[in-house]
């Protein structure tokens, strides 16, 4: 006999005994201590994340664009006496404080992890996505720094489908994880196509 949960739990006709759960609760069949896996969690898979860096080039990002209309709505105010125009430096000052709490929470929600047939892409907090592209759809992967991103050191690895629909894009690597998973997946995309 065997210590597997599914080997306690009674038969469908039975009804459980006191204090056991049924076997239809997801629950029951996991794990001691882990919670069951939902769709934007697969059992079984371990998410890369992405660098920290991210997270000071977006907000820089952010500041550099709402610094315009903070600095314009402040001096217009002052110049023409106008109250009411305070209002655009407030707005301008209230979403940068936004987004100093929230992109630090995206960019750690931004996980990667490869599998044998496909590679996962996960990203956002409170509107969660999770990408799934098959290394036999890869039709060319590239790797990609803007100005502010080779300061910052990092890189985005854009991979391109058969569907543009599918292209998906991990933002906030670290340039040589960049250039390893650009080759990586390549060479799992060119295998695949080989296998058809």
């Amino acid at each position: 006999m065997t210590d597997h949960a599914f080997d306690l739990a009674p038969a469908p006709d039975q009804d459980p005994a006191p204090g056991q759960t049924p076997a239809t609760d997801p629950a029951a069949q996991a794990p001691t201590g882990q919670v069951p896996s939902g769709p934007f969690d697969p059992p079984g898979v371990h998410w890369q994340g992405v660098s920290s860096r991210l997270i000071t080039a977006r907000l820089l990002s952010v500041g550099i664009f709402l610094l315009v209309p903070f600095v314009l709505g402040a001096v217009f105010a002052l110049v023409f006496s106008l109250v009411w125009l305070w209002i655009v430096p407030a707005v301008a000052l209230v979403i940068g404080i936004w987004c100093v709490a929230v992109v630090p929470r995206q960019v750690r929600a931004i996980g990667y992890a490869e599998r044998d047939d496909d590679l996962l892409i996960r990203k956002g907090v409170m509107f969660r996505s999770l990408v799934v592209v098959p290394y036999g759809r890869m039709q060319y992967v590239d790797v990609q720094a803007g100005p502010l991103a080779r300061r910052f050191r990092i890189a985005q690895v854009q991979l391109h489908t058969a569907s543009p629909a599918t292209d998906a894009s991990i933002d906030g690597l670290e340039p040589a994880e960049a250039e390893r998973l650009r080759d990586r997946l390549a060479s799992r995309g060119e295998a695949r196509l080989a296998g058809l």
